[in-house]
């Protein structure tokens, strides 16, 4: 057999510096190496990791209580910052969002339901308009997390929970809420005037800060038994 014929089809022993570089990319691209590669999680833990190791350099004298005890504080702290930067915040925004209104499993959003009343509104369905804005404004007070609701809270046990952080409002959230039982359980027909207050009530709420502008402090509404 011919000699040069055959290493036409080997690959050269000798490469120069780019088939190489080539070479080792072909080969470092292979699934088993990719898979043996630290994921962001792993980088993360690492890097937490050599920085409390950083924190005990030079300190192997100290006794090993307070080893210990640094070790607690320094997790301590790790985890109240986590919860503060990650995770209370959305908790409690994930939790009001989910939690629905009037028993009814109504899970939509302030702006969903606002819409929602305005399309009723000018349908001249003033009965649906009356209860979907009625149910904007207690969503909009919970998604700013000045009330909160629980299973049985009722539209008058809302109305107080809100007059609590608007006090001069407490009369004419009392009005609306007596609008909203009306149409929803006394089978009343909502009318454009009762709308129409509703939503300026609930135009006002939402650009007005609450009393002590204690934004961050939920009031949950009473629960009453079955009077709605």
């Amino acid at each position: 057999m011919d000699l040069s014929l055959l290493s036409r089809f080997q690959p050269p022993l000798d490469p120069d510096a780019p088939e190489a570089r080539r070479w080792v990319l072909d080969e470092l691209a292979k699934p088993e190496y990719r898979a043996a590669e630290p994921t962001a999680f792993d980088l993360a833990a690492q890097a937490v990791r050599d920085w409390i190791a950083s924190l005990f350099d030079g300190a192997t004298g100290l006794p090993g209580g307070v080893l210990a005890l640094i070790v607690v504080v320094v997790v301590v702290v790790l985890v109240v910052v986590g919860l503060l930067v990650f995770g209370v915040p959305r908790l409690r925004r994930r939790a009001t969002a989910t939690l629905p209104l009037f028993d009814d499993g109504d899970l939509r959003d302030a702006a969903t339901l606002r819409s929602a009343a305005e399309a009723a509104a000018a349908s001249d369905d003033w009965t649906l308009a009356v209860e979907e804005r009625f149910r904007a404004l207690v969503r909009g007070l919970v998604e700013r997390e000045l009330v909160a609701v629980h299973p049985g809270t009722t539209a008058h046990g809302l109305a107080d929970a809100a007059a609590q952080p608007f006090p001069d409002r407490a009369t004419e959230l009392a009005a609306a809420a007596a609008d909203f039982d009306e149409v929803r359980y006394l089978a009343h027909a909502g009318t454009e005037s009762a709308y129409r207050r509703m939503t300026e009530l609930d135009r006002a709420l939402a650009a007005a800060r609450p009393a002590g502008d204690e934004a961050d402090a939920a009031l949950p509404a009473p629960v009453a038994g079955a009077d709605r």
